[in-house]
């Protein structure tokens, strides 16, 4: 038994030393690629800066806006969805209709992200421009509500993780006073559940951040800043997307190193706040 045990640590031991190599390598790949860009002396002006390559602009500012607006909004549309969905299935109706509900939401993370896309074009977009009368539909308020439905699993799913570690003897006291739902949410679900809570939000602003389908087919990709939902507005990951047929040499083609490098800070920030916050629940 022991030696299965030495045997499954060491298992355990090199798997998570290979994906920190990995890890590593990957962050080292996209930084080696970077530097003909950035020994070119004009680093902070791809950050800063918009793009126009016919006037040798290269900035990524605009992707690197349209990523966060579009993340943030997602959120914002999906963050009501999920606690609601959650409550329903851990409080309200915890029978049946919950765990038919929940089976529905486990059930929809298996969809692959081109299917909301299609579903968004043919459906979401002529009724976003049908209802405002501006632009063509394939904006960030299309892709941001798109997005949100593609998040909303990741978040309910952490949700009902985090309520389900609430003790049940707090729920308990609260129905022994005639306490009621609503009071159950507010004094005790959030404050005890909500670390695990604020992981599920990190992680899901994570994959929406790194989402390339919905933002490349909805969002209209306009290299130019978004001034209001209804613009249009391209994202770091559909940058990388519609760039990557570039010619190798060109400058273009090298931005999306930088870009790919922004993308991977981000998101490893999102993934250390996340840690912390598990840390701080347990």
């Amino acid at each position: 038994m022991n030696f299965k045990n030495q045997m499954a640590g060491k298992l355990f031991f090199w798997a998570a030393a290979a994906t920190c190599i990995v890890t590593i390598a990957v962050l080292g790949f996209m930084a080696i690629l970077s530097l003909p860009v950035i020994t070119k002396g004009f680093f902070l002006d791809l950050l800063t800066g918009s793009w126009a390559p016919y006037y040798g602009r290269f900035g990524i500012l605009p992707m690197i806006a349209g990523s966060f607006y579009i993340s943030f909004l997602s959120l914002a549309v999906s963050l009501p969805l999920s606690l609601g969905c959650s409550f329903f299935i851990t409080l309200i109706q915890p029978g049946i209709p919950g765990r038919i509900l929940k089976k529905l939401i486990e059930l929809m993370t298996a969809i692959p992200t081109v299917i909301y896309g299609f579903v968004g074009i043919f459906l979401l977009v002529p009724l976003v421009r049908n209802i405002f009368a501006y632009g063509s539909g394939m904006c960030v308020l299309s892709a941001s509500i798109m997005l949100g439905l593609v998040i909303s699993p990741t978040m309910i799913l952490f949700f009902i993780q985090s309520i389900d570690t609430v003790p049940k003897t707090y729920l308990n006291a609260v129905d022994a006073l005639g306490g009621t739902v609503s009071q159950k949410i507010a004094h005790i679900i959030i404050p005890n559940a909500w670390p695990g809570m604020l992981t599920g939000i990190i992680l899901a602003f994570g994959r929406a951040m790194g989402d390339t389908m919905i933002a490349l087919m909805i969002s209209g990709n306009s290299v130019g800043f978004a001034h209001n939902v209804l613009d249009s507005a391209r994202t770091l990951t559909a940058h990388i997307a519609l760039t990557i047929a570039a010619d190798f040499d060109s400058i273009e083609f090298k931005i999306i190193f930088i870009c790919g490098t922004c993308l991977y800070f981000l998101t490893g920030f999102g993934v250390i706040l996340a840690r912390f916050a598990d840390k701080s629940h347990s």
